[in-house]
């Protein structure tokens, strides 16, 4: 498979789960068969074992002209990988190697067969490990420690999670993302951890520019970026930036490097794909500018429409305070009126049953002289046995009265009990309340 037509990291997932559900030995195959059912792993395993069962495909070929193209992971700089290109001469048969390959067919073909069927159960009974990421994070942070026990503190400052975190990381603070895939059985190993990377000037020069992840290929989380990423040698450094919206190795450094042509490599690195950022950046500060902008305008619609609200609920208010004074003061006429209804028709009916005047001679009569608030004067005789609610009804019915009123004495001042109350149901008489022959009482006006 060709190093530039790399795939993405979801998709390097879907590639070894494809493989462990199916069991199919070839990784390129296992590609083979996901690219052509446009990477859907449920459909690619169903027909995957329809095939195995002599059953018909559900894949439809005309679902590849309807895939959504993906853009893989490539290197923007070819000049910065190895490239091993090793020629094989042409073999040239003879008839004496024909007679050979006749006799030993048979054999080279039960032994591949016997060693195919032993290398599958072997796979089926004893699974690589590696394949299966448990813990992401702790793998990483158990390489950091074996690292250090090894090799010393004096390194640049790993990354400590998961290689999704890093990638993560590096996309949302517009990073550079330094990986790093370590093999402890490598012979350059040893010298590249101690001599480049344990170098203060490289670890200064990485801390300060680029984010950095590391990890072993022994362990679950390093063996799938290592088929990611697909290295030829150790050690092996890929640099990784955002490029058109998706996170893209644009430079691997493979094998041995001192550490001064490091930072020169990665300096040269970082200088043809510093564009890269800028116009991440730029976009990004462009989408974080609209979106201010229209939170700005939608902060500024809202609070338009608030005041319009609140102006509306004012007008509302207002309406509904004027409408109820309104109603209010039309009920205050309106049982004004009634009551001065009630009072003329009180006041008909108590002058139709208004007692006779009794004449000032007679032994028994009390004269009374009633003084009005506004100065006037009336004269009227009384029963002495009769009660005072006739003297009241007497002053009720004229026409200047006060709408209410009290009777009093002069001296001593008393108010006089002319209607029955709940205190005193029972109302006195003239004489009981103490009027002699005659008398003078104040009507006193107690409307307010």
């Amino acid at each position: 498979m060709a190093e530039g037509n790399e795939i993405s990291p979801e998709q390097t997932e879907q590639l070894i789960q494809f493989q462990d559900l199916t069991g199919i030995e070839d990784m390129d195959k296992c590609r083979q068969i996901l690219e052509r059912h446009s990477w859907n792993i449920e459909m690619a395993v169903q027909d995957t074992f329809n095939e195995s069962e002599g059953r018909p495909s559900v894949f439809v070929d005309q679902a590849r002209e309807r895939r959504r193209e993906v853009e893989p992971i490539v290197n923007a700089n070819p000049v910065d990988q190895r490239i091993f290109t090793i020629s094989r001469p042409q073999p040239v048969t003879s008839w004496s190697q024909w007679c050979m390959m006749l006799i030993f067919s048979p054999f080279r073909f039960t032994f591949s067969t016997i060693f195919g069927i032993f290398h599958w159960i072997k796979r089926l009974v004893w699974p690589d490990p590696r394949r299966l990421v448990v813990d992401p994070v702790g793998d990483v942070m158990s390489f950091i420690v074996r690292y250090e026990e090894t090799y010393g503190a004096v390194h640049p400052t790993f990354y400590q999670g998961s290689y999704s975190q890093a990638i993560n990381d590096a996309k949302r603070e517009l990073k550079f993302l330094l990986v790093y895939l370590h093999s402890d059985e490598h012979q350059d190993t040893p010298v590249y951890c101690r001599e480049t990377l344990g170098n203060t000037d490289v670890c200064e020069f990485i801390n300060t520019r680029m984010l950095f992840w590391a990890a072993s290929v022994e362990t679950p989380e390093g063996y799938r970026v290592s088929l990611t990423l697909r290295e030829n040698t150790y050690p092996f450094l890929a640099v990784i930036v955002q490029r058109d919206s998706r996170m893209t190795v644009v430079a691997r450094i493979e094998g041995p490097i001192k550490a001064q042509d490091l930072i020169q490599r990665l300096t040269r690195i970082m200088n043809e794909t510093e564009g890269y950022l800028v116009a991440a950046r730029h976009d990004r500060e462009e989408r974080r500018f609209t979106q201010t902008l229209r939170q700005q305008q939608d902060q500024a619609y809202e609070e338009s429409l608030k005041a319009d609200q609140e102006k509306v609920r004012k007008r509302k208010e207002e309406d509904d305070k004027k409408r109820m004074e309104e109603e209010h003061a039309q009920r205050l006429a309106d049982e004004k009126e009634r009551k001065l209804q009630e009072r003329d028709d009180l006041k008909r009916q108590k002058l139709e049953n208004l007692a006779r005047e009794v004449d000032e001679h007679d032994p028994n009569a009390v004269k009374i002289v009633f003084k009005m608030p506004n100065g006037t004067r009336l004269e009227r005789c009384f029963l002495n046995s009769q009660s005072l609610e006739v003297v009241y009804d007497y002053i009720f019915v004229q026409d200047d009265v006060p709408n209410e009123f009290q009777i009093v004495t002069n001296y001593p001042r008393r108010v006089l009990q002319c209607q029955s109350t709940a205190d005193m149901p029972v109302v006195q008489t003239l004489v009981e309340a103490g009027l002699q022959r005659r008398e003078m009482l104040y009507i006193q006006d107690v409307s307010d």
